[in-house]
């Protein structure tokens, strides 16, 4: 599969060849470290931006097979699930791709969680073993007898085992760099699962395949991202999120790409962002449309962009201001598109078509993509309706199995011969989707998706609070933000520090990025006869 030049011909002549046996580390590293023992796969860079660490594709063949023999002499088997909660470090990449060599399932997730979230995870799927830092040791030790399937707990980067912990690195350094006893796997064995937000309960178990992620990603990285040997590629993602899949695992190296990642401390410095890319010699780079927005109202003037040939933006809206002033910058276009959890990029502006500022873009090839009414019927040009993928009479190989565990949520997600995505939009006449909103009440500010229930149930926590209902209001910087209308219970007063305590235990309870940063407390809640609140309604009301 090469590089798109003509994009009506590759969706014509598409194929992808799918094999019955298929790793995604074996199939993808392994061959790489044969053919190119030595070329850069991985670059950490330092948290200051100024270094980085390279790993070549035999280094990395190397530590992912002492890795598979730590789990495996851990008892670990095919189709365990390993729970990873690790920053932007090269034990991150050991990690996952050593238990995805051995067959175990890898669940990733972001190092914001609180023990609640963790405790969640863990106990819904079952892991039997936990991957994090130092930092969530403590997490880990204050839910572990919590977790009945929870048998080891492994750190990385501390430097020192602890009681009931393995130090992984230091086991990691003791095994063999050789190949563990371990079952094949098929490509349709499962590869990973992620969690993913959702509008009415807790989150759901994303399952996919080795070869819908492990060899799905091809698509995204050889047709949007535009990928090839020689390339040095930073996808901005925390490792906690399907976009890490996206723009750090197997598409990326199954092209012979150089992946970069950041393990950035705090908040993300701009200014330092746009150092790197220079530093680090980036020719294509990805991040979501607000990091643009806060690029641009920089001088970037005195920044060389002369190695950087291609961009990409998904996540969340791309509005064409941003796009005309990073052009003007840096001569370099954002190539908008679009994707979820459950799929690879379905649509997408790719270098060989022309660009029409704010718009998703076309399918991608091997894939068919409509907007479709609620019964599931392709609608006509500049209607709208719900972006959906055709699943029947074939079902795409790039799609994930299932919501793990949940026929209901699955079930709910498909109508008729089609995947429902849950965003709306509408289908030009030359074929270009055009985001309109969520089809459901889901919240993406800056990139992260937040479920308005998880919030909701942090917030009903607090004794001050009676009933509380959440959406999402317009932001300039991150798209969407996160705001909370909160009837009192009796006995409390309305008051600034009321709402900022409301605030800090949302911080405290669940992922700090969830936490409401309006709140507005109110008399009643607009609902519906059957008593569910109707959160259009608050949309509808003044920020």
């Amino acid at each position: 599969m090469a590089n798109m030049t003509d994009y009506e011909q590759e969706r014509a002549a598409f194929s992808i060849d799918v094999p019955e046996v298929f790793n995604a580390t074996r199939d993808v590293v392994d061959v790489q470290a044969a053919a190119n023992p030595d070329a850069n796969a991985l670059l950490m860079v330092s948290p200051d931006g100024r270094t980085a660490d390279a790993y070549s594709f035999a280094q990395l063949r190397d530590r992912s097979m002492q890795v598979a023999q730590v789990l495996a002499d851990a008892g670990v088997t095919k189709g365990e699930r390993v729970f990873v909660m690790l920053p932007r470090v090269v034990g991150w990449y050991d990690t996952v791709l050593g238990a995805i060599r051995l067959g175990a399932i890898p669940m990733p997730g972001t190092t914001q969680l609180k023990p609640k979230d963790i405790e969640y995870r863990i106990n819904k799927a079952e892991a039997s073993v936990v991957v994090t830092d130092a930092d969530g040791m403590a997490k880990i030790d204050e839910i572990r007898d919590r977790c009945p399937s929870l048998t080891t707990t492994m750190v990385v980067g501390r430097g020192s085992a602890a009681e009931r912990w393995v130090d992984l690195e230091a086991a990691r350094q003791a095994a063999p760099a050789s190949e563990p006893p371990l079952e094949q796997t098929a490509s349709t064995d499962p590869l990973l699962i992620y969690f993913t937000s959702g509008t009415t309960g807790n989150p759901k178990m994303v399952l996919h395949t080795q070869a819908s992620y492990g060899i799905g990603h091809q698509i995204t990285a050889r047709y949007w991202q535009d990928l090839g040997p020689g390339d040095v590629f930073w996808g901005v993602s925390d490792t906690g999120w399907a976009k890490a899949a996206w723009s750090k695992l197997f598409g990326q190296w199954a092209v012979g790409a150089t992946v970069m990642a950041w393990n950035a401390q705090g908040k993300p410095d701009f200014g330092q962002m746009l150092e790197m890319i220079v530093t680090h010699g980036v020719t294509v780079f990805c991040a979501p449309p607000t990091i643009y927005r806060n690029f641009v109202v920089r001088d970037l003037g005195d920044y060389d962009f002369s190695k950087l040939r291609h961009c990409l933006a998904a996540g969340e809206a791309l509005n064409p201001e941003t796009f005309e002033s990073w052009k003007a910058a840096t001569g370099t276009e954002i190539h908008d598109g679009y994707g979820q959890t459950e799929t690879v990029n379905l649509l997408a502006n790719y270098p060989c078509m022309e660009i029409k500022p704010g718009a998703l873009g076309k399918p991608t090839p091997g894939l068919e993509v409509a907007v479709v009414d609620d019964e599931g019927k392709p609608l006509p040009p500049d209607s709208e309706g719900q972006i959906a993928v055709k699943v029947k009479p074939e079902r795409p190989r790039w799609l994930f199995t299932e919501y793990w565990r949940d026929p209901e949520a699955t079930a709910n997600a498909h109508i008729g011969d089609y995947y429902l995505t849950g965003d709306r939009a509408y289908v030009d006449g030359d074929g270009y989707f055009w985001f309109q909103s969520r089809d459901d009440d889901v919240i993406i500010s800056a990139g992260y998706r937040i479920g308005p229930f998880e919030v909701e149930s942090v917030i009903m926590e607090h004794p001050a609070v009676a009933e509380t209902a959440v959406i999402g209001v317009p932001d300039e910087v991150r798209g969407e933000v996160v705001k909370a209308f909160v009837i009192l219970a009796p006995g409390h007063e309305r008051s600034d520090d009321l709402a900022s305590e409301i605030q800090d235990h949302v911080k405290a309870q669940t992922a700090p990025y969830k936490y409401p940063r309006h709140v507005e407390f109110v008399d009643e809640l607009p609902k519906t006869v059957s008593g569910k609140i109707r959160r259009v309604e608050l949309r509808q009301r003044p920020v």
